[in-house]
C-alpha cells in the first residue's frame, strides 16, 4: 500500500462523511437562519424557540436521509474490505 492509496482511503472516507453528516447539518443551518431572522423581526428571545425547530428539523431530514447514509457506508466500507482483501 503506497501513499496514493491512503489518499483515495482518505478522499473517499471524507466523501462519505459529507454524505452522511452533511444533510442533517445543512438543515440545522437553515432552521437556525431562519429561527434567527424571525426572532429578530418579533424580538422574541426565547430560548427554547431556537433550539427545538432545529432538533426535530435535523431529526426528520436525518430520517430522510438514512437509505442515502447507509448506503453510502456500505459502499465506503466494502471499498476499504477489498483494499484489505488485496493486501
Amino acid at each position: 500500500m503506497n501513499e496514493g492509496d491512503v489518499v483515495e482511503v482518505l478522499r473517499g472516507g471524507f466523501y462519505t462523511t459529507i454524505v452522511v453528516a452533511g444533510p442533517p447539518l445543512l438543515a440545522a443551518l437553515v432552521t437556525g437562519l431562519i429561527v434567527s431572522v424571525l426572532q429578530a423581526l418579533t424580538q422574541i428571545q426565547e430560548m427554547t424557540l431556537s433550539f427545538v425547530p432545529k432538533i426535530v428539523v435535523t431529526l426528520v431530514v436525518t430520517m430522510l436521509c438514512l437509505p442515502f447514509g447507509f448506503a453510502a457506508l456500505r459502499s465506503y466500507t466494502e471499498e476499504i474490505v477489498q483494499i484489505i482483501i488485496g493486501l
